[in-house]
């Protein structure tokens, strides 16, 4: 297995913020040794119904970073995400700094392209984002450096990243009780999601691990921050060495039963823009299309 460069010794501070309406966690991650820092996986708030868009989430982690005098370097994307839209432009807009995702947003971009009917003017390079990563680059916050791993299985797209001694596992991984992501999406498989956990799981047993969701299973408060260590004892579907074949046919059983999210057709249209709504039309209006019995 691919060995990637991990720094223990580096503790950076992480600020959770949860958004309710989507059981989704984003993070501002600073560095210790400075004002430097980044935000993962950022939430725009959608009424689908009224079609209305706002940015509460979003202002609370502007207002956090600017309450602490930090510096936005970078807005991070685990994975084009298909259960809430991207505040990072929005944010970017605000406070700066670059916005990086996965190289195979390229694949998503394609595959959804088709899907919405998009046409010619909507690129599909990955130009809408200010950094696509390749599995092992680094890239710095302040005096920390952090390093992108290819995590796909969930999405094409998935990447996890690990920042001194915390790790954003995006979709890859739930919280133990919670097992792990979905992966019947296009361009998703079971299989390929198994390998991708398994690298989270070679990192050091004491790395933190940062949820991107958590939806309190039986019950239970919500929660985001595990260990490898803990993973590996007690997560329900690879924990105790589970084989690949036991992991494949119960995800494949498993997705067989779930509904689509209830927000995938307005994500994926924005996320695939990195956070962009489409084009407005020659009167100003902007609009998101539904694909009828395509997904």
């Amino acid at each position: 297995m691919t060995s990637y460069p991990v720094d223990m010794s580096v503790t950076p501070d992480v600020t959770a913020f949860f958004d309710q309406a989507t059981n989704t966690i984003s993070y501002v991650v600073k560095d210790p040794g400075s004002s430097s820092c980044a935000v993962i996986d950022s939430v725009m708030d959608i009424d689908y119904a009224a079609g209305r868009i706002t940015y509460d989430h979003a202002d609370q982690i502007i207002a956090h970073i600017q309450k602490h005098a930090l510096k936005l370097e970078w807005l991070i994307e685990t994975h084009v995400h298909a259960d809430h839209l991207s505040g990072a432009p929005y944010i970017q807009q605000k406070l700066g700094g670059k916005l990086g995702i996965g190289n195979q947003i390229t694949v998503v971009q394609d595959t959804f392209g088709k899907v919405f009917n998009e046409g010619t003017e909507f690129q599909r390079d990955g130009s809408q984002f200010d950094r696509l990563f390749a599995d092992g680059d680094t890239y710095r916050i302040g005096s920390m450096d952090a390093v992108a791993i290819y995590t796909p299985g969930h999405t094409p797209a998935c990447m996890v990243h690990v920042i001194g001694n915390a790790t954003f596992v995006g979709d890859t991984l739930f919280m133990p009780d919670g097992g792990s992501a979905r992966a019947d999406f296009p361009g998703g498989d079971a299989a390929t999601l198994y390998d991708s956990i398994q690298k989270v799981l070679s990192l050091p047993e004491d790395m933190r691990l940062f949820m991107c969701h958590d939806y309190g299973p039986n019950g239970r408060d919500i929660k985001w921050e595990t260990t490898v260590g803990e993973e590996k004892e007690h997560n329900i579907h690879v924990g105790k060495g589970k084989t690949k074949e036991d992991f494949v046919r119960f995800r494949t059983e498993r997705d067989a039963q779930l509904d689509m999210p209830r927000l995938i057709i307005p994500s994926l249209q924005v996320n695939m823009r990195a956070g962009q709504l489409p084009p407005k039309d020659e009167q100003g209006n902007t609009f998101l299309k539904v694909p009828v019995n395509t997904l």
